[in-house]
């Protein structure tokens, strides 16, 4: 199935706003219903390719016939992404930025002739996986590009149950992954709030991290090899677990969203199937109090498989429990809410679950139970949904997110959120701005920001500077300009000042070897030249 061409996910799991909900927003927030009619696929008409028919007969006879598609709704489907910006120029109409055509390899040797194809006929490419970016990711500065839609090259192609790997293809969806792993016994344990549309490719080319990182790790730390395909040809790594054999060069294509190549195949570390799965809430009475907790947790052990906490404004919405808004006028509360959850062995998760009691509760905390934790699991999927109907009742709602080492963590969060709300305040929109960690590192963690205000004359223009205040203050308080997201086109220029001049120079020698005709989701990641 296609992910809705217009919002989040499946149609089908798509529910408006409870009543209470939108009175809140109209009576705190100022938001007002949508004048206009919401448009529908059919009215959606991109303009037909201008690509010729001799590159269309390249990439078919790369291919096949079959599996070129140049109708107007796969076109549409394959337009950007799902930020919030994203999702209302298409609700707009606006397909300015509309693929020539979508082109689905089956193979290593299909995604070699395709970029063949496609060098030898000007035709610049963006890798699509499952269409989830949010930060401008498959909006390539070029006019000419095809969409290389991976969903074909979807296998299990190996599992090695001694070593404890696994070789995916990348146009395998999470779900599908897991599901072909659990068959054997293991799972991958990678559960982004994307889990259930994004695949294993775009889990590599952009640093994916799920929301049990503190206990099986980012997916940059689980992948143990890649293949990437290239114009000039195929990039092997992955001999061995670890290696000082020079550079490693998975960590260069990591990252890279597409602008080196297309990852054809991702080996990955893979572990048992928990026996048992335990998630607790705790409450703290404030942000700091929860967030020292954490710490504590992160680097002195044990530490939970799942660990985040919301700030006193996220709990008191309920955001954390997205699935439930509106429908239990209790469930936010006082302080700060934290979830704590336990995967593994029986006699492991009790081990653990015990003695980081004692941590929480020496920290300030108290327990909720199981409820509020069972409740966050139950609904960890659902808060895109709620985006897609924040922005049908009229509201703006976007996200953003930034990670620092913990002595920079309550400056940074501070910052982050002042810019946002000064910002949209003095645009007439005073906002809703909420936060929580949701990953832990022993050095430091992650924040991640929803932002909920009126949309504006121009929602897209109305945002751009709020975005743009709170990336100057991330870096300015000592933040990474994302930590899970990626670079895309919405951050790149903020990266280009957090890797420096050089660091930029060196990428770009890098994309020109690999890349020499800049082919590769142009000004994606880097500036084109």
């Amino acid at each position: 199935m296609d992910m809705l061409w217009n919002g989040w996910g499946d149609p089908a799991k798509a529910a408006p706003l409870p009543e209470t909900v939108t009175g809140l927003l109209r009576d705190l927030l100022g938001v007002e219903p949508r004048s206009t009619p919401a448009l529908g696929l059919a009215d959606i008409r991109p303009p037909a390719p201008t690509a010729s028919r001799a590159a269309l007969r390249a990439l078919a006879a790369a291919v096949g016939d079959e599996h070129v598609r140049t109708d107007g709704e796969s076109r549409v489907r394959h337009t950007r992404g799902k930020s919030t910006p994203d999702l209302l120029r298409i609700r707009a109409g606006d397909v300015s930025d509309v693929p020539q055509a979508v082109v689905l390899p089956a193979t290593h040797d299909e995604v070699l002739a395709v970029l063949r194809a496609c060098a030898a006929h000007g035709l610049a490419v963006v890798p699509f996986g499952g269409g989830t970016s949010v930060v401008g990711g498959l909006a390539p500065q070029r006019s000419l590009f095809v969409a290389l839609d991976l969903r074909r090259m979807n296998g299990l192609l190996d599992l090695d149950p001694v070593s404890r790997t696994a070789v995916l293809q990348p146009g395998l969806r999470a779900p599908e992954a897991e599901a072909l792993l659990a068959g054997h016994g293991f799972t991958l344990g990678h559960f982004p709030q994307s889990f259930e549309w994004a695949t294993i490719g775009g889990f590599a080319a952009a640093r994916s991290s799920g929301q049990a990182s503190a206990g099986y790790g980012r997916f940059d730390e689980m992948v143990l090899g890649l293949t990437l395909a290239t114009p000039e040809g195929t990039i092997d790594t992955g001999r061995a677990p670890r290696s000082a054999a020079g550079p490693d060069l998975r960590q260069l294509i990591l990252g890279s969203e597409g602008a080196f190549g297309v990852i054809t195949s991702v080996t990955v570390r893979i572990r048992p199937l928990p026996e048992v799965r335990r998630y607790e809430g705790w409450r703290f009475r404030s942000f700091e109090e929860g967030a020292t907790a954490l710490r504590r947790l992160a680097q002195d052990g044990p530490r939970p498989t799942v660990l985040r906490l919301s700030d006193e404004t996220e709990t008191l919405v309920g955001l954390a429990q997205p699935d439930a808004i509106g429908a239990d006028p209790a469930q936010g509360g006082a302080g700060c809410l934290a979830i704590a959850g336990y995967e593994g062995t029986a006699e492991d998760t009790a081990y653990r679950s015990e003695r980081a009691a004692a941590v929480l509760r020496d920290c300030g905390g108290t327990p909720a139970g199981t409820e509020p934790g069972e409740r966050w699991a139950h609904g960890r999927y659902s808060a895109p949904y709620l985006r897609d109907a924040l922005l049908d009742a009229g509201a703006f709602a976007e996200t953003l997110e930034t990670a620092a080492f913990w002595s920079r963590v309550p400056e940074l969060y501070t910052a982050v959120r002042t810019a946002l709300t000064d910002t949209l305040t003095r645009a007439g929109t005073p906002p809703l701005v909420m936060c929580h960690i949701s990953h832990v590192y022993e050095n430091g963690a992650s924040l991640y920001f929803t932002v909920v205000s009126a949309q504006g004359a121009d929602p897209v223009a109305h945002w751009t500077p709020a975005k743009h205040a709170a990336n100057e203050a991330l870096l300015a308080a000592g933040g990474t300009i994302s930590h899970h997201h990626g670079v895309g086109t919405d951050h790149r220029d903020w990266y280009v000042r957090e890797a420096g001049p050089l660091g930029v120079s060196a990428l770009r020698a890098v994309k020109r070897r690999l890349d020499p005709e800049g082919l590769l989701n142009p000004g994606v990641l880097l500036p084109t030249d």
